[in-house]
């Protein structure tokens, strides 16, 4: 998966560690990553009706 740098406020990365913490996880990236695969995954469901599988896509040279 590519890595992505952001920037966040004060307010962000508190309510990514509240995340982080309730989720039961290691890092707020893995918040991060959390939110947007459910934010993802309810728009699928929204769109078809249907929940959908999210896969990290692996590209054959590596």
């Amino acid at each position: 998966m590519p890595n992505l740098q952001i920037t966040l406020s004060d307010d962000q990365l508190a309510l990514l560690e509240e995340v982080r913490r309730h989720q039961g996880l290691e890092s707020v990236e893995q918040a991060a990553e959390w939110l947007a695969k459910t934010a993802l995954r309810k728009a699928a469901r929204r769109t078809s009706g249907r929940g959908r599988a999210l896969y990290q896509v692996r590209s054959n040279d590596q």
